[in-house]
């Protein structure tokens, strides 16, 4: 997979890969844990949420966009 470059945005989305990920907090990451399939967050040393994951993005959130008649690619600035 390739390495997504992490900036001060609050969110970022890689339309190549499908990747969606949130910045929670700034931070060392120490621990990585997928939560269900294809979701993962990003925990600091005291366990805090740094970020979180989403894989196949589109496909995870399309369906519930759908219902608001928008796709991914519309919410997120790419």
């Amino acid at each position: 997979m390739k390495k997504m470059r992490k900036t001060k945005q609050k969110v970022y989305y890689d339309k190549e890969s499908d990747i969606l990920w949130f910045l929670v907090k700034s931070g060392p990451e120490v621990e990585y844990k997928e939560i269900a399939p294809g979701i993962s967050v990003e925990l600091g040393e005291s366990g805090e949420l740094l970020g979180i994951e989403i894989l196949n993005a589109s496909k995870v959130l399309n369906p519930i966009l759908s219902q608001k008649q928008m796709q991914i690619s519309q919410v997120v600035e790419i």
